[in-house]
């Protein structure tokens, strides 16, 4: 993890306003308006525009700096696409999940076919560094013949029952698509993307059984960290 120091230089709001104020955007299906409206609730009075830009400005850098999951050999990779309409026009996001609900790596593309099906996969093979256990899809092809080209040693199941980890995965944004009322770009959309799965992974425990005690100190954590590497400490 990057412990180096956020500079909120030049900004007229304390960094606990600011990270307070990217964690409601990217953590809970809010639009940048009842953001805006909550702060006000508080007595902060900032525009909803002001809570994009420190939303494009910072969330990066805070996701940059939260701890990740250690990728392992025995990861179970689940691999699925979801078209997503950007101004009229059909994109497919990419998405790749492992055995514990954790978002590995997602990617808009205009396409659904073998080439885009391989550019996921050198993508994931160069995040984590090591090939997985297994792979698991959907019945859609493509997936099989990028897998033969880049990793034909590895185990692949296709079946759609077998996938309901990664269709599953697409709930949460497809939530924030509609309060968001959509999304005008793909890199738009890639850019929301990459904070919006870090911050859930951060936040929200693995899809196993968990006690009501266990899910309250995993939370308490997570919030310790992102107070730590936001600067947001009171």
């Amino acid at each position: 993890m990057n412990t180096s120091a956020i500079s909120y230089k030049n900004h007229r709001f304390p960094a606990q306003i600011i990270a307070h104020a990217v964690w409601l955007y990217f953590r809970f299906p809010l639009s940048l308006r009842l953001v805006e409206e909550m702060l006000l609730e508080r007595g902060i009075i900032v525009s909803y525009e002001t809570i994009r830009r420190w939303g494009r400005k910072f969330g990066s850098a805070y996701v940059k700096r939260l701890r990740r999951k250690k990728p392992s050999r025995k990861d179970i990779w689940h691999l699925d696409e979801v078209v997503i309409s950007i101004a009229g026009r059909k994109h497919w996001l990419w998405r790749a999940v492992d055995q514990d609900g954790y978002v590995l790596d997602e990617i808009v593309q205009a396409r659904r076919d073998t080439k885009a099906a391989k550019r996921l996969l050198v993508r994931l093979l160069k995040k984590q560094g090591l090939t997985p256990k297994r792979i698991v899809t959907d019945k859609l092809r493509s997936y099989g013949a990028a897998k033969r080209d880049l990793m034909p040693t590895v185990e692949h199941r296709s079946h759609k029952g077998l996938n309901n980890r990664a269709e599953n995965s697409h709930l949460p944004l497809r939530k924030r698509e509609r309060v968001m009322q959509g999304f005008r770009s793909a890199g738009g959309l890639q850019r929301f993307i990459s904070v919006f799965s870090a911050i859930r992974n951060h936040f929200v425990p693995s899809n196993r059984k968990h006690s009501a005690l266990t899910t309250h100190i995993h939370r308490i954590r997570a919030m310790a960290q992102w107070k730590a590497v936001t600067g947001a400490v009171a």
